[in-house]
């Protein structure tokens, strides 16, 4: 088994994490958010914001506005209904996705804030919560045009390894109205973002091994130094990793932030709990 020698790995324990109960949503923090705030855990690279969230049947969020950001919901269980804030809750059959949808598994629905924005997010089930994380990244610059992107990503493909899931938008922070319309990611088939990031999720199986190769295929402009942040989500499988071939475990629910890694390393995660581990994988200059 490889292990990266120049590494730095630090665990980010689920217990340590800020913690919102509001009875309708249930929220832990990776770093300060809302009410919580820890000057130690403000952000990490491009990485904002990293909310492991559920949500009760019924409840959701408001519509809101957001502005300047890149923001992301990976649905892990349940589903979660976007609606743009033109759009009547009783419409949805004749607009497109991108103002209404209603996410289930596999899905990823990306905002770009930019100029301004506002949407709500509800969980429209009779009965069942919706598990989802909320990720936001600071974008390569302010007043962006502000748009939607919402893609599905195979659940085999999981399996086989790190799919890929947001690569940087090809045409640079130099874009022009052109690049942004056409939206080109820098990784094909994935979402792209207007920041030197990328995510990557993986299911990997229990006694298996996949990695991660930093930066991807050629994809990201800064190549040395990169900061990569690893998420287990609290499954409650008994799903453990052990993170590039060393010492660090990850129980359901805890995170690691990867340090003095370049693009090209290969990262290692094995699974060494009792069932699949979901791995999420946030990769940033």
């Amino acid at each position: 088994m490889t292990r990266l020698s120049q590494a730095k790995i630090t665990p980010r324990r689920s217990s340590d994490r800020g913690h919102a109960d509001h009875g309708w949503l249930k929220s832990y923090h990776t770093f300060s958010f809302a009410q919580y705030f820890d000057p130690r855990f403000q952000s990490f690279g491009a990485l904002r914001v990293l909310n492991e969230d559920r949500v009760a049947p019924g409840t959701g969020f408001a519509t809101h506005p957001h502005r300047d950001a890149e923001i992301f919901s990976y649905i892990i269980s349940g589903e979660l209904t976007h609606r743009d804030s033109m759009v009547k809750q009783k419409d949805g059959s004749n607009v497109s996705k991108n103002d209404f949808y209603r996410m289930h598994r596999g899905d990823v629905q990306f905002t770009t804030g930019g100029t301004g924005i506002a949407h709500s997010e509800q969980n429209e089930h009779h009965t069942d919560e919706v598990h989802f994380l909320q990720i936001w990244a600071t974008p390569w610059r302010k007043g962006l045009p502000p748009t939607y992107h919402t893609m599905t990503f195979d659940e085999e493909k999981k399996r086989a390894g790190f799919a890929t899931i947001i690569s940087p938008l090809k045409a640079g922070v130099k874009a022009s109205p052109e690049d942004e319309k056409a939206a080109i990611p820098a990784v094909e088939g994935t979402i792209p973002i207007h920041a030197d990031f990328l995510m990557g999720a993986s299911i990997i199986a229990q006694g298996a091994m996949t990695a991660w190769k930093v930066g991807g295929e050629h994809a990201v402009q800064s190549k040395n130094d990169r900061k990569v942040y690893l998420h287990l989500p609290i499954a409650g499988k008994g799903a453990r990793v052990r993170i590039a071939g060393g010492e660090t475990v990850l129980e359901e629910g805890d995170g690691a932030f990867v340090e003095k890694v370049n693009a090209g390393d290969e990262l290692l995660v094995e699974s060494v709990g009792n069932g699949d581990a979901e791995v999420v994988v946030l990769d940033s200059n």
